[in-house]
């Protein structure tokens, strides 16, 4: 039986992987460009712009909120989402952490 070996990891490697991992979905990348695009809190627009039923927007948003790059509140059958400008603050410092770090050896093939 496989067991999960992401505990043999420390937290920075996967704070960052959880972080990637939400954004690795088109659909994802899209709704937080819109959300950027709109600067607000959004309701039920965001189906309207993507070519997504809405329960599949529904599970996008849901999963964005679980990593915390989105942050909401949910009334009801009415829902509104924005960017967590805190959580893609801290995701651009892990980024840039990361980026510095394996780029550091420029004499690699």
């Amino acid at each position: 039986m496989a067991t999960n070996k992401k505990e043999a990891f420390g937290q920075e490697e996967q704070a960052l992987a959880e972080l990637a991992k939400a954004l690795a979905h088109p659909a994802r990348i899209a709704i937080l460009k819109e959300l950027a695009r709109r600067n607000t809190c959004i309701c039920g627009e965001i189906v309207e712009v993507l070519p997504l039923a809405q329960s599949t927007v529904s599970q996008h948003l849901k999963e964005l909120q679980q990593a915390g790059l989105i942050q909401g509140t949910v009334e009801g059958a009415k829902s509104c989402y924005c960017i967590n400008r805190a959580t893609f603050q801290k995701f651009e410092r892990m980024l840039e952490s990361f980026f510095v770090s394996t780029t550091a050896n420029p004499s690699c093939c």
